[in-house]
């Protein structure tokens, strides 16, 4: 249940990530013409109609161009549904990254528990912490890596 908070800040990284390329002139607004393409660099593929519906509901609503709170309205719920079935590599080390805080390619016990703290609001008791990481920690060295992570969202 926590991850999937960790896979929709992914999914709005990329967001803004494609929409600031496309955001030509920097004016925090991407034209009706340039969505279907920015949408094709999220790997996210429009059949015609569906583009004719969305350009249709740009120009209408917000006068033909884009700002990027109306553009995640537009794109999300279509990401979400795409992507609802599969989460590929890169989000799976996105996620990885929000609980290894230091990057070293590990999660410790103190990454873990302020990482459950971050992603729940409240604090974890040691028991509950320590079972999680004994748990994730096939190898038994103390701390859990990235195929380790990989291997219990598999088996989730």
């Amino acid at each position: 249940m926590h991850m999937v908070a960790v896979f929709h800040y992914c999914n709005a990284l990329e967001l803004l990530q494609a929409f600031k390329e496309f955001d030509y002139d920097s004016d925090g607004y991407v034209h009706y013409k340039d969505v279907a393409n920015c949408m094709r660099t999220m790997g996210y593929m429009p059949t015609e109609m569906e583009l004719i519906e969305i350009n249709q509901q740009i120009k209408m609503k917000w006068g033909g161009h884009v700002d990027f709170d109306d553009f995640c309205e537009l794109m999300g719920p279509r990401m979400l549904a795409e992507t609802a079935h599969m989460v590929g590599l890169r989000e799976l080390r996105c996620a990885f990254a929000q609980f290894d805080c230091n990057g070293d390619g590990r999660i410790t016990f103190e990454e873990l528990k302020e990482s459950m703290k971050s992603f729940l609001g409240e604090k974890l008791k040691k028991g509950e912490l320590e079972e999680i990481l004994t748990d994730l920690d096939l190898n038994g060295d103390g701390n859990v890596d990235f195929d380790e992570f990989v291997m219990m969202l598999a088996t989730r």
